[in-house]
C-alpha cells in the first residue's frame, strides 16, 4: 500500500527538495525505454494482479492527465488525449520496460455531464482500488494551474486522508500562467495540501508543452524502485 501521512517529498518542479544529477539520469533511464498500455479494468474484480510498484494519476476531467503521461514517457499518443470530459470510464496501466512500475490512470472526475449513476460507479471504483491495492506507493493528484481548486478537488483529498493512500499534488499547464501568478498558486496550493495528513509537503509544477518539471517527476517515480529495494 501506499506510504502514509508523509512529511516531506520529492523535487517539485521548483517548489520543493532539489534532486541530484544521479537521480535525475534515473528517472530519464526508466523512461526512455519506453512505456506501453496493457490492461483497462472496469470493475474491482478485474484488475490485473499486483505486480510491481503503481503510481496512479487523478484529476478533473480536462485537467491534462493523459498530456502528462504522453509527456513523461515520451509517447505522443500513450494515453489518449481528449476534448470531451469523462472521457476515460475505466482504470488504464501502462507498464514500463526498464523497471517494474506501472502507471494507472485513473478516471477523470467533477464534470457535470456525466450521469449520476457513472460517477457514483467510478467513485466506488477509486475508492476501492485505493484502500485495495498493495502495490499502490503514491497517487498524483493533478490540479490545473490555470483555474481555482474545486469542490471535488477537496472531496477528493478527502477521500485519499480517509484511504490512507499518499498523494502529491502536481500541478498542469504551468506555462499557461504567468509568473506571478503561478507563484501565488503555488503558495495556496501547498497551504491546502498542509490541512491533509495523507498529502505530501511538497508539489511538482509541470507544463507538457515546455517539458517543465517533467525530468524531475520522472526522477521521483524512478526512485520508489529504489526504495521498494530497500525494503
Amino acid at each position: 500500500m501506499a506510504d502514509h501521512a508523509p512529511d516531506g517529498g520529492a523535487a517539485a518542479g521548483g517548489f520543493g527538495e532539489e534532486l541530484t544529477p544521479a537521480q535525475i539520469e534515473a528517472g530519464r533511464k526508466l523512461f526512455a525505454s519506453g512505456c506501453e498500455f496493457f490492461y483497462a479494468a472496469q470493475t474491482l474484480q478485474t484488475l490485473p494482479p499486483p505486480v510491481g510498484v503503481e503510481v496512479a494519476f487523478a484529476g478533473r476531467s480536462n485537467v491534462g492527465k493523459s498530456s502528462l503521461l504522453n509527456a513523461l514517457t515520451g509517447r505522443k499518443a500513450l494515453a489518449r488525449v481528449s476534448h470531451q470530459p469523462g472521457r476515460t470510464r475505466q482504470l488504464n496501466f501502462f507498464r514500463c520496460a526498464a523497471g517494474p512500475i506501472v502507471l494507472v490512470d485513473m478516471p477523470g472526475y467533477g464534470y457535470a455531464e456525466a450521469p449520476k449513476e457513472i460517477k457514483r460507479d467510478w467513485q466506488g471504483l477509486m475508492l476501492d482500488y485505493l484502500r485495495g491495492r498493495p502495490n499502490l506507493r503514491r497517487v498524483l493528484l493533478l490540479l490545473d494551474s490555470r483555474v481555482e481548486v474545486k469542490v471535488s478537488d477537496e472531496t477528493v483529498m478527502e477521500l485519499l486522508d480517509q484511504s490512507a493512500v499518499a498523494f502529491q499534488v502536481v500541478l498542469t499547464k504551468a506555462d499557461a500562467v504567468k509568473p506571478g501568478a503561478l507563484k501565488r498558486k503555488q503558495d495556496e496550493v501547498m497551504a491546502l495540501v498542509k490541512k491533509h495528513p495523507a498529502a505530501l509537503n511538497s508539489i511538482f509544477t509541470t507544463s507538457s508543452e515546455t517539458s517543465a518539471g517533467i525530468e524531475e517527476l520522472r526522477a521521483t517515480i524512478a526512485g520508489f524502485l529504489q526504495q521498494g529495494s530497500e525494503t
